[in-house]
């Protein structure tokens, strides 16, 4: 079994070939830019979320479910490079960071989890194996993840970057299934999200990860009040900003803008996207 389901770009244009062309990885062409939400009606389907489900649905469920639906509509966008060519996924992945505390001490690690196929799953279902993954996380007692920090407590630096990078062509380039040695299955997705707000952030840009081959890396910043216009008068509105970095060599700005329209319209319009809460709206 393969690690990932792929199928080849059936037609990749002219600007597509040059891109592949110019950029080798993906510490060359990142493109950075932000989309700011009026997150008021977001916060108000949560809290009536809430009432009917007795579920502390988050921002970050909502993001993950949007982005799933989105990246059906923007498929180019739901992607990976093999040896300098666009495959197409099969099936989508939100790869969201956690922050780790480490044993005894004031610091901390960075770890995660991975919601598969959020586009087909309900908001109750997301948010009960968001959780769930997350409480293993914290709790050190995801298997996988366990061992994979064991195995790199001990490397040296140097090595440590010659083992993701064979590990990354094993797993990506040859799209090999190393779940026998421990590596799970499609483990960063097709989206990295990371909640920068919590550190109280607005504005943060993520760096794009090369060896997990994922082509955009989201940073939402933290909900605050801004002044908006609407109707031509100046008001109060709650906001917050989406901090995005995507990799130019197959990503372009007609699929950002697209991008943005659909995450905006799931993000300011919740009750008329997601869900249908009975007696709310």
């Amino acid at each position: 079994m393969p690690n990932l389901s792929l199928s080849r770009h059936p037609d990749p244009s002219v600007f597509r070939r040059l891109a592949l062309g110019t950029w080798r990885t993906a510490y060359d062409p990142s493109v950075y830019g932000t989309v700011e939400l009026r997150v008021g009606e977001a916060l108000r389907y949560l809290e009536a979320f809430r009432e009917r489900t007795g579920k502390k649905l988050s921002l970050n469920h909502l993001l993950a479910k949007a982005i799933g639906v989105i990246l059906t509509e923007v498929p180019e966008a739901n992607a990976i490079l093999r040896f300098r060519r666009v495959y197409l996924r099969k099936t989508v992945g939100i790869f969201f960071q956690v922050a780790l505390s480490r044993e005894g001490s004031d610091k901390f690690d960075l770890s995660g989890l991975t919601i598969h196929d959020p586009e087909k799953k309900s908001l109750a279902d997301i948010h009960d194996e968001f959780e769930n993954k997350a409480a293993l996380t914290r709790a050190r007692r995801d298997p996988a993840l366990e061992s994979t920090r064991r195995r790199l407590s001990w490397m040296p630096g140097w090595l440590v970057g010659v083992v993701l990078n064979t590990v990354s062509f094993l797993n990506y380039s040859l799209n090999l299934d190393l779940s026998w040695a421990g590596v799970p299955r499609d483990a960063f997705g097709s989206v990295m999200i990371t909640n920068v707000g919590s550190l109280g952030l607005d504005i943060a840009y993520a760096p794009l990860v090369p060896y997990s081959r994922v082509p955009i890396v989201l940073a939402m910043g933290a909900v605050h009040d801004a002044p908006v216009v609407e109707a031509g008068q100046i008001v109060v509105a709650k906001v917050m900003r989406v901090n995005v970095t995507f990799d130019h060599r197959f990503i372009d700005g007609a699929h950002a803008a697209k991008m943005a329209r659909l995450l905006r319209a799931w993000m300011e319009e919740p009750f008329a996207h997601f869900e249908r809460l009975d007696g709310a709206g």
